[in-house]
């Protein structure tokens, strides 16, 4: 079964001009290649080629095969230390290429710097809410606390999205930071003769 991420970008891309969502459409505007790099981009931690053909939807011996080229090109790296082999993007060339797309979306380098501000106010917000300094401290609470099911759902939702806010305040940080570097070149290269 797709993950939810692929599965919304498919929806995305797949509806029909009256709003509605056609599923063979939806099957003819990817390949299962086409899922598993999409997966593989998305990985936030190492998995495996098992766990990413189950996210992508297809079998085990082709999403292999992809992910080896994915190795071969330098978009993914192999470990092959613990019992599985697993997969992971190379993280600082994820980092370095969302950089420069926020460089080059258009937006100023004030508006970020506004954004990397309220990320910032949420994660003090959070910390403030629950008493907590991390995402994993939050989820300690599920243990301590007697609330309902959707206090704890809320409690998990957070977590995720204060991890996924920490990596982004990264990124944004380093975007305003390297602002100028990230900048497009308007020279073209010097052939060395």
């Amino acid at each position: 079964m797709a993950s939810i991420y692929i599965k919304t970008q498919l929806e995305r891309c797949c509806m029909t001009e009256d709003g509605s969502n056609s599923e063979s459409l939806m099957e003819r505007q990817t390949t299962g290649e086409d899922r598993v790099r999409m997966t593989a981009r998305q990985l936030s931690e190492p998995r495996t080629a098992n766990w990413i053909a189950s996210e992508a939807g297809w079998s085990h011996e082709p999403t292999k095969r992809v992910l080896d080229r994915l190795v071969d090109d330098g978009i993914l790296h192999r470990d092959e230390s613990g019992t599985h082999t697993t997969y992971h993007p190379d993280y600082r060339r994820q980092a370095m290429q969302e950089a420069m797309r926020l460089r080059d979306s258009g937006h100023t380098v004030e508006e970020l710097t506004d954004r990397l501000a309220e990320m910032k106010t949420q994660l003090r917000d959070w910390e403030d809410e629950f008493g907590v300094e991390s995402p994993n401290q939050l989820r300690g609470t599920l243990a301590d606390e007697s609330s309902d099911a959707e206090g704890e759902d809320r409690r998990r939702e957070i977590a995720r999205e204060w991890e996924h806010l920490q990596r982004r305040l990264q990124i944004v940080g380093f975007a305003i930071r390297e602002w100028d570097f990230l900048g497009p070149t308007t020279e073209p290269a010097e052939a060395n003769s």
